[in-house]
């Protein structure tokens, strides 16, 4: 097919005619003063595109209508084939490990490409089903690729221990970096027919560009994110299709790889796709909410995107406040046990849930909240015992507990009095007496009988250890007496053993 393209372009001059004129045909040469000084740059151009390598840039770009030419330098009907010529340039793609290594080809191919960015951002053409096939292929060879596995085992597994790290950077970048404002300009130009355009940005198409958001370079991602957005907004019948796929992504992120460079990126996508669901929610956005958003705080990297994932899960609630007792209850379901830092990002998400939630949904799971809150409010890691009680600044929740009192007080302040007696930490004994008197002056009666009931539980459990240790104390005395039988290892008593007498000779 490039072949009936390209067999329609002018050629060049032949050789024979490259001393009196080696130009080619330049349309804007009206006048014999001003096309001197341009058949003179455009020789040079020329004479730079026979130097080139046919195993570097294939031989029909070479032969068919000059690259290196500006789109303001050939009239309208020869723009098409310009575009052609330019896009064939672009296909090939250089090895920059070595930066000295084609570097002529690799300055006309840039050159293409920001040519290209004009005359797409200009908006003056209409994208034609053989330009929309040309501009996907030229996408598909620059961009979709398989990052080497080294890259990928150093990816950042562990949480925000590696947050650190030096990002790496793709040494392609100068060339990719055009390609990604080349698709976002293809993708948001009005000029581009989307019922046309969407069968050639297809679902293939969709899965390698989202493949890409594994990506090292933070600049690719950032690029990545936004062209996703467009191609969401543009192609609708590709929408639930893009929804799915990134669902697969959070699926094996979470329960197979837990390694993956761009779920940050793609958070912050589905941040803004979320805010636009209409009311109210379908069945298929609240399962993507339970079962990929839900288990993303599962992860030990979550601190990485948790702030993309908080905003995700609170325009959820926005749109449906029905859904804030089931977020609660997964956030309970995922919380740490063992790592204080992902405690105080729980903590930090779930005070803005509460901020959102209503009367109805605080009531269906403030006790087994409640009795989590009780547990961090005694944890010996002082940061996490003082941000739980940090959470009594909040005026709403303040509002929520004074409503359910009855219940929630019988839960706080038996941890409360445990604080008070026995936290090592200053700050954290300060803002636990404070918390007390706000309670106190809240509901006396209550507080009291608490306190009381409280009293008395400490007394029988300090009266069940002291049973506890004198049984365990009589065990020992017994089984010191008792010898070893058969293959069960008892304690047995020390018994001395009289010398030998000396045998007689």
């Amino acid at each position: 097919m490039w072949k009936q393209f390209l067999s329609k372009l002018p050629r060049k001059a032949s050789k024979s005619d490259a001393g009196s004129d080696s130009s080619p045909c330049n349309p804007c040469d009206n006048s014999s003063s001003s096309g001197a000084g341009g058949n003179t740059a455009l020789s040079n151009r020329a004479a730079a595109v026979k130097r080139m390598s046919s195993a570097i840039f294939p031989s029909s770009i070479v032969a068919g209508i000059e690259p290196l030419l500006s789109f303001m330098d050939v009239p309208s009907t020869e723009k098409q084939n310009l575009f052609f010529s330019k896009v064939d340039v672009c296909c090939v793609v250089f090895d920059f490990s070595d930066p000295n290594k084609n570097s002529a080809e690799k300055d006309l191919k840039r050159q293409a490409l920001i040519d290209l960015v004009d005359y797409v951002n200009a908006g003056t053409m209409k994208f034609t089903e053989p330009m929309i096939i040309a501009s996907c292929r030229m996408f598909a060879i620059n961009l979709f690729r398989v990052f080497p596995p080294k890259c990928r085992s150093n990816s950042s597994s562990g949480g925000g221990e590696n947050d650190e790290d030096e990002p790496m950077f793709d040494p392609a970048w100068s060339h990719l970096q055009i390609v990604y404002d080349l698709l976002l300009k293809f993708v948001s130009s009005t000029s581009l027919d989307s019922k046309i355009a969407k069968k050639y940005v297809d679902h293939t198409f969709i899965l390698s560009l989202l493949e890409l958001f594994d990506s090292e370079d933070p600049r690719e991602r950032d690029c990545l994110k936004t062209v996703l957005h467009r191609i969401y907004g543009k192609f609708m019948t590709h929408r639930a299709f893009i929804r799915k796929a990134v669902s697969n992504i959070f699926y094996r992120f979470v329960f197979e790889t837990e390694r993956h460079n761009g779920i940050a990126e793609l958070l912050e996508v589905f941040g803004s796709v979320i805010s636009g669901f209409a009311l109210p929610l379908k069945e298929e956005h609240k399962v993507f909410l339970w079962k990929a958003l839900i288990p993303l705080h599962k992860p030990k990297m979550v601190g990485v995107y948790l702030q993309q994932l908080t905003y995700c899960i609170t325009q959820f609630i926005e749109k449906e406040p029905k859904l804030a007792s089931n977020v609660i209850m997964g956030l309970l379901k995922y919380w740490p046990v063992t790592s204080s830092q992902k405690e105080l990002m729980f903590l930090g998400e779930l005070e803005e849930v509460l901020e959102a939630i209503n009367m109805a949904e605080f009531q269906k799971c403030m006790v087994p909240l409640f009795r989590r809150i009780g547990y961090c409010l005694n944890s010996s890691h002082f940061q996490v015992a003082e941000r739980a009680l940090f959470l009594w600044n909040n005026d709403h929740l303040i509002n929520l507990i004074a409503e359910n009192r009855q219940v929630i007080l019988p839960l706080i302040i038996p941890a409360l009095e445990r604080n008070a007696r026995h936290h090592w930490n200053r700050a954290v004994l300060n803002v636990t007496l404070n918390v007390r008197k706000m309670f106190s002056e809240m509901d006396e009666e209550l507080f009291a009988t608490c306190q009381s009931k409280f009293e008395e539980e400490e007394e029988n459990r300090m009266a069940s250890e002291e049973k506890r240790r004198k049984r365990w104390e009589r065990l020992e005395h017994a089984a010191s007496f008792q010898q070893v039988t058969g293959n069960t290892a008892l304690l047995a008593p020390i018994v001395a053993v009289p010398p030998l007498a000396a045998t007689p000779a």
